[in-house]
C-alpha cells in the first residue's frame, strides 16, 4: 500500500470518533504523552511477522483529535526501530526521539501540519521488544511450529506500537496481520477472516486501553463452547482446554446478571504455551490463559471467572493511571468471588477468598510501607513494583467491608451503577470516593475511607470471613500434628483451596521421612495440580525432600507463570543458592520478560 494514501477504513473510523475529551485525562507520570494536548483516538496496524528474525514490521496509522493545534503528538516507544512518519497528506513529518529511560523508553515527538487528523509511523520492532515473546517449535506443544504472544500490560505496548501508552487513553483499533502459511493470527478484536492478499483482519470498535491490544499467533485449534463463547489452543491441547473451560458461558451469564450486560460480543479464551508469565490476561474478546489452568479436574476455573470478570472492572471501567490499580485488580478479586459464589456456593467462594487473604498478610509482613498502600504513590517506580497482593486481595476487602455496611442489594446496585456512569471510562481512585459520596453515604462515613486507601496495613475493620471447609482442614494438620497418619486423614474430598491450607499449615519441622510418608499417602509429587505442585515443591525445598527433586526442575522447565516460578527460586536461593542460579541460567530464556524482570532480582 502507498504511504501518501489514507486508507478508506481509517476515514471511516475517524468520521465516527469524538472530537475531544469528555474530561481532561490525568496526568500519567508513566507516559510521555501529553493527551490533552494531541490525543490518539484509532489505531489502524498493518504488520507483518517474521519468525526467523524476531521482528514484526510495517506501519501504525494514528487517528488524532488536536485540543490544542500548535503541539506536537507525543507517544510512547521503547526499542523500536522508527524508519519514517508521515501526516494525513501522505507527506512526511518531522520526527524526533528523546533520551532513553531504562523504564519509560523513548518518547517520539512528531510535528503537525494544520490538517493532520492522522499520521502513519513505519516502524519494525527488535529482539529486545519486551512486550513479545517468540517462541521456537520446541517451547511449544505441538513442538512443529514457532508461536509467538504479547504482553502488554502495563507499560509493554509501547515496545511492538508506538502510541500513547497510557491507561488513561482509551483507543479502537483494527489490524491486518500477515504470518507465514500454516499458522493462525489471533486478537483482542473481532476477527474478520483473511482478505484478498492473505492477511488477516481484526476490529476493535469500542474504545480500550493500549495494554489491552494483544496479539497472539502459531498453529491453532477453535473449540465453541456456546455462540458466543470458544477456545483457541495447540491443536494437541485443545480438546483437554474445551473440557476443562466447559462452564465458560454459565460464567458469563453468572456475570451479566450480578454486574449487566457483557458488552464485547465474544468471550472467547487462548491457552498459550507455557512461558505466558501470569494466569491470565483480560484482553477484550479473547483471555489469554496459562496451560498450568488445565488440572484435568475443573479446580482452578476461579482463574476464568477472574478473568471474565475484568470484561466490567478494568476493561469497562479501567484505571486511570498504575497508582490507581486497585480499581482494576480489587474490584475483580471481589466480582470473581461473587461469580464463583453463583456457580458453586458461597462455602467455596469463601473458601478461596480466605487463602488469598492468608497470602496477603504473609506478603504484608515482608513490603516497605509505600507497597501496602492501595492509593500507591509510583513516583520514580515502575508500575510493575506496585503489583503485589495488596490491589488485589486489600482491594477486594475493601469492597466486601463496604458492602457488610449497606448490605447487599445497595451494594450491587452502586456496583452496577459504578458501571454503567464509568462504562468505556478510565477513572481514578477519588472518582470512587466521590461516587461512594453521593450514591452511599453512610458507606462513606461509617468506613475511614481514607485509612483504606492511603494508608499502609490491613485496617481494624477488614473483614476475617470464616469457612467450615478450612476448619475441617485445620482440624487434620492438628490431627496430624498430633500422630494422626497421612492415610488416617479425612481428606477424600478436599478442593485444591482445601488441599493448598493443608500444605501452608504443615509444621517447619517437617522430617524429609515424613515428607515421604506425605507424598505416598496423596501423590504431590505426582499431581497435575500446577497450584498443588508448585506448593509442595516449595516444601520439598525447604525439607531437603530428594524425590520431588525431579519434578522440581522439570516444572521449572516446562512452566513460565511468574506466580509459581518466583516462590521457587526465592527457595532455592536460600537452601541452595549455586543449584538456584543453575537452573535459572538454564531456563531464563524460556520465560518472558514480564518474569525474568522479577528473577533477575532474585537469582543474583
Amino acid at each position: 500500500m502507498r504511504l501518501h494514501v489514507l486508507p478508506l477504513f481509517l476515514l471511516v473510523a475517524c468520521q465516527a470518533l469524538p472530537h475531544a475529551p469528555a474530561r481532561p485525562i490525568v496526568r500519567d507520570i508513566h507516559s510521555f504523552a501529553e493527551p490533552n494536548r494531541v490525543r490518539v483516538t484509532h489505531a489502524a496496524l498493518e504488520l507483518a511477522l517474521d519468525f526467523a528474525k524476531k521482528e514484526a514490521s510495517g506501519t501504525v496509522t494514528l487517528a488524532l483529535v488536536r485540543p490544542d493545534e500548535r503541539a506536537p503528538l507525543v507517544v510512547d516507544t521503547k526499542e523500536l526501530v522508527i524508519e519514517a512518519v508521515t501526516g494525513a497528506s501522505g507527506t512526511p513529518r518531522r520526527w524526533t526521539l528523546g533520551a532513553p529511560d531504562e523504564k519509560l523508553g523513548q518518547a517520539l515527538s512528531i510535528e503537525l501540519q494544520g490538517g493532520d487528523s492522522s499520521v502513519r509511523i513505519r516502524y519494525r520492532t527488535t529482539e529486545r521488544s519486551e512486550a513479545m515473546q517468540w517462541l521456537a517449535p520446541a517451547q511449544t506443544a505441538g513442538g512443529a511450529q514457532p508461536f509467538l504472544f504479547t504482553q502488554g500490560q502495563s507499560i509493554l505496548t509501547r515496545s511492538w506500537i508506538p502510541l500513547q501508552d497510557s491507561p488513561g487513553v482509551r483507543i479502537t483499533y483494527e489490524a491486518r496481520i500477515r504470518c507465514p502459511q500454516g499458522l493462525t493470527p489471533v486478537m483482542s478484536a473481532e476477527r474478520q477472516g483473511q482478505d484478498s492478499l492473505g492477511a488477516w483482519r481484526f476490529k476493535l470498535e469500542q474504545p480500550i486501553p493500549p495494554y489491552l491490544i494483544a496479539l497472539a499467533c502459531g498453529e491453532l485449534a477453535f473449540r465453541e463452547l456456546s455462540p458466543r463463547c470458544g477456545v483457541w489452543a495447540e491443536p494437541s491441547v485443545v480438546e483437554k482446554a474445551a473440557w476443562e473451560l466447559a462452564d465458560t458461558e454459565q460464567m458469563v451469564q453468572a456475570a451479566e446478571t450480578l454486574f449487566g450486560p457483557y458488552r464485547w460480543g465474544r468471550y472467547d479464551l487462548i491457552v498459550l504455551p507455557p512461558s505466558f508469565p501470569f494466569g491470565g490476561m483480560e484482553n477484550p474478546t479473547l483471555t489469554f490463559a496459562t496451560p498450568t489452568i488445565l488440572a484435568g479436574d475443573r479446580s482452578l476455573v476461579a482463574l476464568v471467572a477472574h478473568e471474565l470478570a475484568h470484561s466490567w472492572s478494568g476493561n469497562l471501567a479501567t484505571n486511570a493511571t498504575w497508582s490507581d490499580f486497585w480499581l482494576n485488580e480489587g474490584f475483580t478479586v471481589y466480582c470473581e468471588n461473587r461469580i464463583m459464589e453463583v456457580l458453586y456456593g458461597r462455602e467455596r467462594a469463601a473458601t478461596e477468598l480466605v487463602l488469598e487473604i492468608d497470602k496477603l498478610k504473609a506478603e504484608l509482613a515482608t513490603q516497605e510501607p509505600w507497597q501496602q498502600v492501595l492509593h500507591t504513590d509510583l513516583r520514580g517506580k515502575h508500575p510493575d513494583d506496585g503489583f503485589s497482593e495488596v490491589p488485589y486481595t486489600k482491594g477486594a476487602l475493601f469492597l466486601v467491608r463496604l458492602e457488610s455496611v449497606v448490605g447487599r442489594a445497595r451494594w450491587d446496585k452502586f456496583l452496577r451503577g459504578w458501571f454503567d456512569r464509568h462504562a468505556f471510562q478510565s477513572v481514578t481512585t477519588q472518582d470512587f470516593l466521590d461516587d461512594l459520596a453521593r450514591e452511599l453515604p453512610e458507606a462513606a462515613q461509617q468506613v475511614d475511607l481514607a485509612q483504606w486507601t492511603e494508608q499502609p496495613g490491613l485496617p481494624a475493620d477488614a473483614p476475617s470471613p470464616k469457612t467450615k471447609a478450612l476448619a475441617a482442614v485445620d482440624a487434620e494438620v492438628a490431627a496430624y500434628v498430633g500422630g494422626k497418619s497421612p492415610k488416617e486423614l479425612a481428606s477424600a474430598d478436599w478442593t485444591t483451596a482445601q488441599w493448598l491450607r493443608f500444605l501452608r499449615g504443615l509444621p517447619e519441622t517437617l522430617s524429609a521421612p515424613q515428607m515421604g510418608a506425605l507424598d505416598m499417602a496423596f501423590h504431590f509429587t505426582d499431581s497435575g495440580n500446577s497450584e498443588i505442585v508448585c506448593q509442595w515443591c516449595e516444601l520439598a525445598i525447604a525439607h531437603g525432600y530428594g524425590p520431588a527433586d525431579e519434578r522440581l526442575e522439570r516444572f521449572l522447565r516446562e512452566v513460565g507463570r511468574r506466580k509459581f516460578i518466583k516462590p521457587l527460586y526465592t527457595a532455592l536461593m536460600k537452601a541452595d543458592p549455586a543449584r538456584a542460579k543453575k537452573l535459572y541460567a538454564e531456563n531464563r530464556a524460556r520465560y518472558h520478560s514480564v518474569a525474568t524482570g522479577t528473577l533477575d532480582g532474585i537469582v543474583k
